[in-house]
């Protein structure tokens, strides 16, 4: 379990930490209340999936609108994820408000299969660390950003890039 910080104070993240070139685990997340997706649903695509404690903070409001502006320049063979715990109903609601519609939500609320995969569950708090994976066609981690500080921004200028390597 690693450690890392809430304004300073030390939290556990649970699951082992990824890197680049580590194949990139399966999970199963909530699209809405009764459909579930995978990293197969997304087979064959470049995803960069951008994990947020919650949609209703600011720093995660700010990270899911920046990499909505940039999925639409990265072409039709990338798929933005943004996972959260957020009820699927709760996203939804967030996304038609800020104009969200580039961006692909999911929620881990029901059995934190992603945020145990990835090495990102709070274990204090049942929330997902705020992280960024990049992820080639062929589910290999090609970029990984595990952010220290949750209330920090992650680096959107290397991850996009990392992105832009591979299309």
């Amino acid at each position: 379990m690693a450690q890392a910080t809430l304004k300073g104070n030390p939290i556990t993240l649970v699951g082992t930490q990824l890197k680049a070139g580590d194949k990139a685990p399966d999970f199963t997340v909530n699209k809405n209340l009764l459909e579930t997706a995978s990293l197969a649903d997304y087979a064959g695509k470049i995803k960069l999936i951008s994990v947020v404690p919650s949609l209703d903070t600011g720093v995660c409001d700010a990270q899911t609108r920046r990499f909505n502006e940039e999925a639409a320049k990265l072409g039709d063979n990338v798929i933005v994820l943004t996972i959260s715990v957020d009820l699927p109903m709760a996203q939804a609601r967030w996304c038609g408000a800020a104009g969200i519609d580039k961006v692909v939500t999911l929620s881990d609320y029901k059995n934190h299969s992603f945020g145990k995969a990835y090495g990102v569950l709070i274990e204090e708090l049942r929330l997902l660390m705020r992280s960024i994976f990049v992820i080639d066609a062929n589910d290999t981690i090609q970029y990984v950003e595990y952010l220290g500080e949750m209330t920090e921004h992650p680096n959107y200028e290397a991850a996009i890039d990392a992105v832009k390597k591979l299309v």
